[in-house]
């Protein structure tokens, strides 16, 4: 059983509130509000946790830090090529992908995960 921490609660709960795949960096940022004395380390330990324990999202762009997501739901997410922004897309999830994939490999296939990648609204206008 893990220890409760409220630090680590403070950080689930900033991902909770704000839907914009924040870095480890706007999470220390914020939370140090609350607590100071955080270090970063601490930040980037708890965010790897939630994420190793399945109550979180780690969204790795490729390029740049990671961006972590609260939602854990089956959703798919655009990346930015030019300012590295992460935003969810609203599209039903594909579940039949899985079922495609699975023809074409002997093992189990449970989920997948896809990206999509281009020039967010504003770097498109710019």
């Amino acid at each position: 059983m893990l220890k409760y921490s409220r630090q680590r609660e403070s950080i689930k709960n900033y991902l909770d509130a704000h839907r914009t795949h924040p870095t480890a960096e706007t999470v220390y940022q914020n939370v140090r509000q609350e607590f100071p004395n955080i270090s970063l380390g601490t930040v980037y330990r708890n965010l790897n946790l939630l994420a190793d324990m399945g109550e979180i999202l780690r969204i790795s762009p490729g390029n740049g830090p990671d961006h972590y997501d609260a939602d854990c739901t089956p959703h798919y997410h655009f990346i930015c090529k030019r300012c590295g922004n992460v935003l969810d897309i609203d599209m039903e999830h594909q579940a039949q992908l899985d079922k495609a994939a699975a023809q074409q490999f002997d093992g189990t296939i449970t989920n997948h995960v896809t990206h999509f990648f281009g020039l967010c609204p504003e770097c498109s206008n710019n």
